[in-house]
């Protein structure tokens, strides 16, 4: 159990994989995809020339070709996620192991102690903390949310959702195409403005002295609603801060450096996860911005790390 990703994303190896579900039937895929908002296709850019952090691999600004697609407007509730559960009896991965990582001010004394991240100290690994028991056991009715991502999920239990939904995890360079809504070569979904300018609070981060006390200023310590705050150009809701998102990609560095091919080789099969959380602020994980990206393992689950579905453009085409 290591830190990873730093303040970002604690590490949890352990075995895991992914499992056949039933999906649903097509009429209802098709009324989700039709929910969800049109991308059109052409040229995405994707990446940066002014990357925060070029250890992660944030650059060079580089352009790729894309068909149109659909994507959901905001991150998987709770709610969506529970009719997923009813439907096929899904045991999510931290319900499998026992346990899952939970950021520590969010966890109830009365839980007693935790095993802490090495390097990163305020990730707990908290016994029993799931999607439904957010914050750890017993915590359901007091941390549980329907119109809030659902978190604790891993890349294996994204990835089943999204096929049950009748589609799939974005790639990297989708996710990025959607977040930029339309906008170009923009640091964030608004423009290159920061965030708390002019006490203007456009998303969902930490606001306050990290790891000890988040102000809330923005109206939240935690999680806010999957559809907060203005939509970007394209009608994405919260596609920076509030909860990473898990993508389709093995998580990879194009760079020919000794670190970054170090640090490669030590995230082997990691996947992408993109757009922050609540946890990211500038003063030290300045990762709440399109080009942003961390790795981690596929099988690992946090309590700010949630997803979004895409579904080709077609799926609504009768």
């Amino acid at each position: 159990m290591t830190a990873g990703g730093a303040c970002c994303a604690p590490v949890a190896t352990r075995p895991g994989g992914a499992r056949t579900m039933p999906g649903l039937d097509d009429a209802a895929a098709l009324r989700l995809a039709a929910s969800a908002i049109s991308i059109p296709g052409g040229r995405a850019l994707i990446g940066t020339d002014r990357p925060s952090i070029p250890a992660d691999g944030e650059g060079p600004l580089r352009t790729a070709r894309l068909a149109p697609f659909r994507i959901g407007a905001g991150a998987v509730t709770n709610a969506e996620f529970a009719d997923f559960v009813a439907a096929t009896g899904h045991m999510t991965e931290a319900e499998r192991f026992g346990w899952s990582f939970v950021f520590h001010a969010h966890v109830p004394p009365e839980l007693g102690p935790t095993r802490r991240a090495q390097g990163a100290e305020w990730w707990c690994a908290v016994e029993g903390a799931s999607w439904r028991d957010v914050a750890g056991p017993g915590t359901e009715g007091a941390a549980w949310r329907p119109d809030h991502p659902v978190v604790h999920v891993s890349w294996h239990d994204a990835r089943a959702y999204a096929a049950w939904a009748g589609g799939r995890l974005p790639t990297e360079a989708e996710w990025e195409h959607a977040a930029r809504g339309g906008l170009g070569d923009v640091r964030h979904p608004w423009g290159d403005a920061l965030p708390e300018a002019d006490g203007v609070h456009p998303c969902n981060i930490w606001q306050g002295e990290f790891p000890h006390r988040d102000t809330g200023a923005d109206g939240y310590a935690g999680t806010a609603p999957a559809r907060s705050f203005d939509s970007n150009g394209y009608g994405l809701y919260n596609v920076v801060g509030n909860v990473w998102e898990w993508t389709a990609d093995p998580f990879r560095i194009g760079s020919l450096k000794r670190g970054a091919r170090e640090r490669a080789r030590a995230q082997r099969g990691h996947r992408v996860a993109k757009g922050g959380s609540f946890l990211c602020h500038a003063s030290y994980c300045d990762r709440y911005r399109i080009a942003a990206r961390i790795g981690n393992a596929p099988e690992s689950t946090l309590s700010h790390t949630g997803f979004r579905v895409v579904w080709p453009e077609t799926a609504i085409v009768r």
